[in-house]
């Protein structure tokens, strides 16, 4: 695996690399983000990451400079499934001078779910997704459906701006009793680590129960809220949406259900198509 630094070595490794397909991370990789890569590489004739730490999908109450940096063992996991270019470009690589063109998504995809928790971040997203894949030009790009909005968002930017890339939603990656993998499993304690699962079961009933024919989606939606209140948890949302813009459903659009709640100190998130 070849790791570049700057743009122009990059764009200069790619100048004939054929069919690209470009998985960007902000580092601190698990199973989950080596899926995405594998997945790249089933697509393309040449796989691109990136690792970078965007500040400017950061908040005020997210601390950019605690968020875990394991470059070595990032690049290790890398170069193990197969990715050809590494791009970890620095902040004056990335910004040489302050950013002040934004890529802002329409308010009623961006101000909802968790853009109603981190204002901004999704401004941030698109902004460095957009700059990445003007760097990279790939043909492909791939992203967890774990991050839902995050994807929905990317998704809907590229159709919009008409930027010749497929996107890739791909299949979030599951312990054994369900959890999503994710950085922040990481922060739970034991018996915390084995509530978790919940969230996931939560969300599995709700797909269940709409599969089996009940449209009755706010009673669902709050008998999952009480549950989760009942055994400790403190939830933010659990919903029904439609996928293509995370509005309320409509029965001739394709569904998921979503959920983001806090166990003890961390916030997990989840998601399932229904």
């Amino acid at each position: 695996m070849q790791i570049h630094h700057t743009i122009s070595s990059l764009r200069e490794a790619l100048a004939n690399a054929g069919r690209i397909a470009f998985a960007p991370t902000m580092g601190n990789l698990h199973p989950g983000h080596a899926s995405l890569m594998q997945e790249a590489r089933q697509r393309a004739d040449t796989v691109v990451a990136s690792i970078f730490v965007n500040r400017l999908q950061f908040g005020p109450r997210d601390d950019f400079d605690c968020y875990p940096r394991t470059f070595e063992a990032d690049c290790a996991t890398l170069t193990a499934v197969g990715v050809d270019h590494l791009f970890a470009p620095d902040e004056n690589e990335l910004y040489p001078v302050p950013q002040q063109y934004f890529v802002q998504p329409p308010q009623a995809q961006d101000m909802i779910l968790e853009g109603a928790f981190r204002p901004g971040h999704f401004r941030g997203v698109a902004t460095v997704v957009t700059k990445l894949f003007n760097i990279v030009r790939p043909d492909i790009a791939c992203f967890g459906k774990k991050d839902y909005q995050q994807l929905m968002v990317i998704r809907n930017m590229v159709h919009e701006l008409a930027m010749p890339i497929e996107i890739v939603g791909c299949e979030t990656v599951r312990a054994d009793d369900g959890l999503a993998l994710s950085s922040r499993n990481g922060y739970l304690s034991p018996d915390e680590r084995r509530e978790a699962a919940r969230l996931h079961a939560e969300l599995k009933t709700i797909v269940e129960a709409v599969r089996n024919g009940n449209r009755n989606y706010r009673t669902l939606e709050k008998l999952a809220e009480e549950r989760l209140l009942k055994s400790g948890w403190e939830p933010d949302y659990v919903v029904v949406r439609n996928q293509i813009d995370l509005q309320p459903p409509q029965d001739d659009q394709a569904l998921v259900v979503l959920g983001a709640a806090k166990l003890g100190a961390t916030r997990l998130i989840d998601n399932l198509e229904i």
